[in-house]
C-alpha cells in the first residue's frame, strides 16, 4: 500500500527532482561526472522538497504544524520502503530507488534528516552552542555524509571532513540569514551567546546594529571560520580531486563568510551573497589549483 497521499505525490510531482534549486551549489555540482551530478541534484531537490514542506505557510488553523509533522512522517516511512524491493513505490520514486542503492546511502541518513526538518517545526530557540550543533548536525552535516557517498572517498577521517564542513557551512547561512529569519519566528544564535555580548533577542527583532551586535558576529563568524580549518585539516590530499565539488561548495561560502565581514557584519541593511561570476570564477579556479596539485604529486619521484 503506498505510503503517500495523493495529494502528497501530486505536489511531488509537481516539483521535479531533476531541476537542481540550490543555487548556491550549482557551480560546483557541474563540475562532477554526469552519474554523480544527477544523483547528487536529485537528492538535494528531495531535500529542498522536504524543506518547504516546513517552511511554505498553511492554512492558518492551529493544527497546520501538525499536519507538516505527519507529511515529513509519511515521507519518512516511504523512503524506508524504497529500500525495500518488495513493497510498491510510485514510478516517481524509482529514481531516488536507484540512487541510494547504487551509492549504498544508509536510511538513517535521511531519518537524521527528517528529524531536523522536524526540529524547525517544533523549535525556533536555542539555548546553548551545544543544542545548536545537534541541529546543525542533522540538517547540514547529515548532507555532508551523503554528498560523500555520492563523490567517492577512501578514508574514514572524510566522514570527519563532510561533518565539519557541514557545521561551517550552516553556520555561515545562519549569520547571512538573521534577518530573513528572525521574519519567519527563528533566532538560531543561541541564547547563552546573546547573553555573554549583552544582546538580546528584541535587538535582533528590531535590527539593532550597534557595537554588542558587531562583537557578537565577530565571534560567531570566527567560530564558523574554525569549523571550515578544521574540516581541511581532515581532508587528505588524496582526495581533493574526488571530493572537488565540496571543495568548491567549501570556498564559495568562505568567501560569502568574508563578505560578511568586509560589510561589517551589517547584515540587517541587505542580503549579503556571492554573485554567479564570482562563483564560476572559485569554482574554475579550485579546478585548476586541484589539477596543478596532482600533476605535482605525480612528478614526485
Amino acid at each position: 500500500m503506498e505510503v503517500l497521499t495523493a495529494t502528497d505525490l501530486a505536489m511531488f510531482e509537481n516539483e521535479p527532482i531533476e531541476k537542481l534549486e540550490t543555487s548556491n551549489f550549482e557551480f560546483s555540482f557541474k563540475m562532477l561526472p554526469k552519474e554523480k551530478r544527477k544523483a547528487i541534484i536529485s537528492i538535494y531537490n528531495l531535500l529542498s522538497y522536504l524543506d518547504n514542506i516546513v517552511d511554505k505557510p498553511e492554512h492558518t488553523d492551529s493544527n497546520s504544524n501538525q499536519k507538516k509533522l505527519d507529511r515529513l512522517s509519511r515521507w519518512e516511512e516511504t523512503i524506508y520502503n524504497i529500500y525495500d524491493e518488495d513493497k510498491h513505490i510510485s514510478p516517481l520514486l524509482s529514481t531516488l530507488r536507484y540512487i541510494v542503492r547504487r551509492f549504498d546511502l544508509p536510511p538513517q541518513y535521511f531519518s537524521t534528516l527528517i528529524n531536523g526538518f522536524r526540529r524547525d517545526l517544533t523549535q525556533n530557540r536555542y539555548e546553548t552552542f551545544d543544542e545548536l550543533k545537534n541541529y546543525l548536525f542533522e540538517v547540514a552535516s547529515i548532507v555532508g555524509l551523503i554528498s560523500i557517498e555520492i563523490f567517492g572517498y577512501k578514508y574514514e577521517t572524510t566522514k570527519s571532513y563532510a561533518i565539519n564542513l557541514g557545521y561551517a557551512l550552516q553556520l555561515t547561512n545562519i549569520l547571512r540569514d538573521i534577518k530573513a529569519d528572525k521574519n519567519r519566528g527563528f533566532i538560531y544564535l543561541p541564547k547563552e551567546d546573546l547573553e555573554r555580548f549583552d544582546y538580546s533577542e528584541e535587538n535582533i527583532i528590531n535590527e539593532v546594529y550597534n557595537d554588542n551586535f558587531i562583537e557578537l558576529m565577530r565571534f560567531e563568524t570566527q567560530r564558523a571560520r574554525e569549523y571550515y580549518f578544521k574540516a581541511r585539516s581532515f581532508l587528505r590530499p588524496e582526495e581533493r580531486k574526488t571530493l572537488l565539488a565540496a571543495g568548491i561548495m567549501d570556498e564559495i561560502y568562505y568567501r560569502l563568510l568574508e563578505k560578511i565581514e568586509l560589510k561589517e557584519y551589517n547584515i540587517y541593511q541587505k542580503k549579503i551573497k556571492v554573485n554567479n561570476l564570482h562563483k564560476l570564477s572559485i569554482a574554475v579556479k579550485h579546478l585548476l589549483n586541484v589539477k596543478f596539485f596532482i600533476n605535482r604529486i605525480k612528478k614526485l619521484p
